[in-house]
């Protein structure tokens, strides 16, 4: 009968990643010690080593796609009161 493969939470790949960066056991030892096979702590290694350098660089990326998702909001924001207030004033004109 077929395994299940084991879906592991992203906290606990990042453990186990950031423990094969400290060198205090070797990647063989991690996999005895959390029932994972060491390719994959290597492959998991590979993928926090390829993600570090897109949070330092993204940070800038997210607060300017922020900015300009606020400046359209307000800009929608403005029409909609323009619309409104025009409204008004051609109803307030035509009852006095």
């Amino acid at each position: 009968m077929a395994r299940k493969r084991k879906a592991h939470a992203a906290a606990f790949k990042a453990q186990v990643a950031r423990a094969t960066l400290q060198g205090d056991k070797t990647v063989n030892e991690l996999a005895s010690q959390h029932a994972v096979h060491p390719t994959v702590i290597h492959a998991w290694k590979k993928q926090l080593l390829a993600g570090a350098e897109g949070l330092f660089r993204n940070g800038t990326k997210a607060a300017a796609e922020d900015h300009e998702a606020i400046q359209a909001q307000l800009s929608e924001q403005i029409g909609r009161l323009k619309m409104e207030l025009h409204g008004l004033k051609k109803k307030a004109a035509s009852l006095g």
